[in-house]
């Protein structure tokens, strides 16, 4: 039944920044931000709990910031001094309701 829509991923140089937005068409007030980059596990990047708490990977730390608009049903990952290996395709996701989009893809390159 839900349905999440990620965009926002483009190719940047390394240093640079993007910001990924994610669409529900759902109410929310958890979520989380996953990535997988080609040959390698998905991994969760970033997460908001249902109390605004939020937690990342020690790679992304200090670089990566998620936030919620609760009443417009999205969620925003603000990706700053991307490195190459940030180049995935992220996904968000509702925790518990394994529904996943599309993704969009990053790609951090010279």
């Amino acid at each position: 039944q839900a349905q999440l829509v990620e965009s926002g991923g483009g190719l940047v140089q390394p240093g640079g920044s993007l910001t990924l937005s994610c669409l529900s068409n759902v109410d929310f007030y958890a979520m989380d931000w996953y990535r997988q980059a080609p040959g390698k596990q998905r991994e969760v990047v970033a997460s908001v709990d249902i109390f605004g708490k939020t937690t990342y990977a020690d790679s992304v730390k200090g670089r990566f910031t998620i936030y919620r608009d609760i009443p417009r049903r999205t969620a925003t990952l603000r990706m700053t001094n991307l490195k190459p290996e940030d180049t995935a395709v992220y996904y968000c996701n509702i925790p518990r309701t394994n529904t996943w989009g599309q993704g969009t893809q990053v790609t951090v390159s010279r």
